[in-house]
């Protein structure tokens, strides 16, 4: 599946991306804008397929930090996992791992907390749920 300027390879929950140069610092690493993007679009569908018929909206990140830089030709893989639900938002914690030369590679490259919250066709705050 080729999407814009980068590949993304979805099984088992766990994306992948790979990206080109116009995406890359004067340093040759991945601008963490881009990062953060991918990031709201992989949860974005995670709770879009958790939630069929439902509408959501970005509500947050937690605090952002980068620790370890992206490199060119760096493969990354993409860890989605709900953390919470509350009655008109739900939290997904991402983890952004490296895969270049290991698919399976447990080192974690950056991690964040998005939330995103049930919106009805007005926009207006609505639960996620319906009542039982």
């Amino acid at each position: 599946m080729c999407v814009d300027k980068f590949h993304a390879i979805f099984c088992s929950n766990s994306p992948s991306f790979t990206w080109y140069g116009t995406d890359l610092n004067d340093y040759g690493n991945l601008f963490g804008g881009t990062l953060l993007k991918w990031l709201d679009e992989i949860a974005y569908i995670r709770v879009s397929l958790d939630f069929p018929g439902r509408h959501f909206v970005t509500i947050g990140l937690d605090n952002v930090e980068f620790r370890h830089p992206i490199s060119e030709g760096q493969i990354l893989r993409f860890r989605c996992t709900k953390i919470r639900l509350g009655n008109t938002s739900v939290t997904y914690n991402v983890k952004v791992y490296g895969a270049r030369y290991e698919v399976e590679s447990e080192a974690v490259l950056f991690e964040n907390n998005i939330s995103f919250v049930c919106v009805d066709e007005n926009g207006q705050k609505m639960a996620i749920q319906k009542p039982e």
